[in-house]
């Protein structure tokens, strides 16, 4: 049995630039861009003094929120968050998996992998609140384009990461399904599905945990959910109940978290 050897003397990394004048020429273009960034940076300090004191009035409602008062439009909001979580990502993992597997190079043919990569690369290259202004324009303020939003970005997540995992799966066990003459169903239950599944459940809990996060952002251009009700609140200085939302808010995500963590911990 052998052993691995280890270096016993540190080598310096290969430089990319081996001229030592270009070297430094470019950390000085670097410092003298920086410097020029924020010298174009407009700060009017008497607005910072007014936006201190409003933060302080709103750290001051944090540490003592207000659940009582408009408790019936919090938990109005945050049940079209968790609907709108639990749907859209439902919907968009059962969208996402024919196309990542379509956008997998080493189980498609060329036209279909190149289909399924514009889809994923159009749902990636948009934010979500630039898709809920969107779709809050097509089918008005409500939840419905709060799921749509969600349900879109799902997608473009899940399906270009089921594709990369697919790509990489072990050849050797596809080639034996193969083998046997297998179809390429089978191919894809018996030899991919197992390799696969684990991260895909793992993923999918993960993206519930974002769209949770992403519901309260676009409630904010009216796509429903904690995010419209937060929105409200601050826009009427009820800095105590914003702060009774933020806390519900960061109280779920940790129990998500949690349950994710020891799911995924279970599954594998």
């Amino acid at each position: 049995m052998t052993t691995q050897a280890y270096p016993t003397t540190w080598r310096r990394p290969p430089q990319i630039i081996k001229n030592h004048h270009w070297r430094l020429a470019l950390q000085v273009g670097i410092l003298v861009y920086l410097v020029l960034a924020v010298s174009t940076v407009d700060v009017n300090w008497a607005r910072v003094y007014e936006g201190l004191e409003r933060g302080q009035r709103f750290i001051m409602g944090f540490l003592q929120p207000d659940f009582t008062s408009r408790w019936k439009d919090i938990s109005q909001g945050l049940v079209e968050s968790l609907t709108m979580t639990l749907t859209s990502t439902v919907v968009g993992v059962l969208i996402s998996i024919p196309i990542g597997i379509g956008a997998a190079r080493n189980l498609t043919p060329r036209w279909i992998y190149y289909f399924c990569r514009a889809i994923i690369a159009t749902s990636r290259a948009l934010q979500e609140i630039i898709i809920a202004i969107f779709f809050v324009a097509m089918f008005g303020f409500g939840p419905f384009a709060g799921f749509i939003t969600l349900s879109f970005a799902t997608i473009g997540f899940i399906a270009k990461l089921l594709a990369d995992d697919i790509e990489e799966i072990d050849a050797a066990q596809a080639e034996s399904i193969r083998s046997t003459g297998a179809s390429w169903w089978q191919l894809v239950n018996y030899a991919v599905q197992p390799q696969v599944m684990p991260r895909l459940i793992g993923l999918s809990l993960y993206r519930l945990d974002i769209n949770f996060r992403e519901s309260a952002v676009i409630g904010i251009v009216g796509a429903g959910g904690i995010g419209a009700t937060l929105n409200t609140a601050i826009d009427r200085y009820e800095y105590d109940s914003a702060g009774a939302i933020l806390l519900i808010v960061i109280a779920i995500v940790m129990v998500a978290e949690y349950s994710s963590s020891y799911l995924r911990k279970f599954l594998q």
